[in-house]
């Protein structure tokens, strides 16, 4: 039982990121890259440094602490939102939402690897039915459409930020054993928020922030407080108490809630490929999360 709320953060992490393609689709067609992810962490960092502050845990990192806090700034925060908006540019959310669900299996592969978190066949099964599940959700019931037409450099930046969160997770669970969850983020933010200054200040963000239009506003202030600050430290949560493997694997979520906001929101609608697919989805977490909890 005490897992459950685990689970519950970890899908409720799926849905927020799920929002984010779609505010990262908006924010990209009037923000250039850099200027979109400094801002995005900028905003992040100060609503995580209030947070630690009121419960008292504001401390600079120690020496254990500087290089995993250096390398999740670099991963997750600089690389990944650099080619998160770079692809967005050109790439349909739901396109971007069918190669960012490849994440789960580069974690659970990198897991076996490096961690010595052992997966197994059933493991690797669930993996593949959750990933399948996803690619009939946002292909709407035909995945070889996806392979389709020749990827370009936006499917290309995109397939990068599978490569950075990967990165960012395994890496993630080594600070874990220093820091908590909320102090790991902000650490994060911190340093790739560091690293982002430079060349968003080369775009001119200083200068063209005050003309951005209210819907650039909105999306920055969901990505940054919903998509970052608050889903960042829930998934961590999840990394710490789960593993990255299993806490992974639920990341197969976002492109399945990206279709759903998509139609709550915006009016798109819901068929059958949708509920297959998200069936899947829930099939194989439900069992490569038995075979962890096996192995």
């Amino acid at each position: 039982m005490p897992q459950f709320g685990h689970y519950a953060r970890l899908v409720l992490t799926a849905f927020l990121w799920g929002g984010t393609f779609v505010a990262g689709r908006i924010l990209a067609r009037e923000v250039p890259p850099f200027s979109a992810a400094f801002l995005r962490f900028a905003l992040a960092f100060a609503a995580l440094w209030a947070a630690a502050r009121s419960r008292g845990r504001v401390q600079w990192p120690g020496r254990a602490q500087l290089l995993p806090s250096v390398l999740l700034g670099l991963t997750g925060i600089f690389a990944y939102n650099a080619l998160f908006f770079t692809g967005l540019q050109t790439v349909p959310a739901g396109r971007a939402s069918v190669i960012i669900a490849l994440n789960p299996v580069a974690i659970a592969v990198g897991s076996a690897w490096l961690l010595g978190e052992p997966l197994g066949r059933l493991g690797a099964a669930g993996v593949a039915v959750s990933v399948l599940g996803a690619l009939v959700v946002v292909t709407h019931g035909s995945p070889g459409e996806l392979f389709g037409g020749r990827a370009g450099v936006g499917e290309l930046a995109i397939l990068g930020c599978v490569a950075s969160w990967t990165a960012y997770t395994l890496v993630g669970k080594v600070a874990l054993r220093d820091a908590r969850p909320l102090e790991t983020v902000l650490y994060a933010c911190a340093a790739g928020d560091l690293v982002l200054l430079g060349p968003a200040a080369a775009e001119g963000v200083f200068g063209a922030a005050a003309g951005y239009s209210p819907a650039a506003w909105a999306a920055l202030l969901y990505l940054a407080l919903g998509g970052s600050a608050l889903a960042f430290v829930w998934y961590y949560r999840g990394v710490e108490a789960l593993g990255a493997a299993r806490a992974g694997v639920f990341i197969n979520l976002v492109p399945v809630s990206g279709v759903l906001l998509s139609a709550a929101l915006l009016g798109e609608p819901v068929d059958g490929s949708l509920l297959a697919g998200g069936a899947l989805v829930l099939a194989g977490i439900a069992v490569t999360n038995r075979a962890r909890r096996t192995a």
